[in-house]
């Protein structure tokens, strides 16, 4: 007979708890946290963009966007000037220091990447992100 603890959703639940623990230690100890890590790769991936376009490409809601460009400006990592096509919108843009601190927080990920994962062969891993990617993919309605 099962328990609760097998539940698969209690799984998921204890896991992911596990792992934004140690996703968030990680960028602690990098001087990140996890928004800054999100806005700095998508910029790396993008390019140059507005305040709402990188809202959307990170998936962060424009109420915390100004906080975290804010950080990130504040550090040198990126740098916010006016759109010259609309000067009511701000452009950020990647710095190199910014670049570099994408470089040293991916290095972070993988290390908490390979902590969460230990117990799982290489196999087992790909095989529980193609799941873990089904069932995101299906609840959000993009399957």
């Amino acid at each position: 007979m099962s328990t609760w603890e097998d539940l698969p959703s209690w799984l998921i639940t204890q896991t992911a708890g596990h792992a934004h623990r140690l996703v968030g230690d990680g960028f602690a100890a990098a001087g990140a946290r996890g928004y800054h890590y999100r806005l700095l790769a998508t910029l790396d991936e993008a390019g140059p963009a507005s305040q709402a376009d990188l809202g959307r490409g990170s998936g962060i809601h424009l109420s915390d966007m100004v906080a975290a460009i804010n950080e990130l400006a504040e550090q040198g990592l990126v740098e916010r000037a006016p759109d010259p096509a609309d000067r009511r919108r701000n452009i950020i843009t990647l710095t190199p220091a910014g670049s570099a601190q994408l470089r040293r927080l991916e290095r972070q990920l993988a290390a908490t990447q390979e902590a969460l994962l230990a117990p799982l062969s290489p196999a087992e891993r790909e095989q529980l992100a193609g799941l873990l990617s089904r069932l995101v993919e299906y609840h959000s309605g993009t399957f």
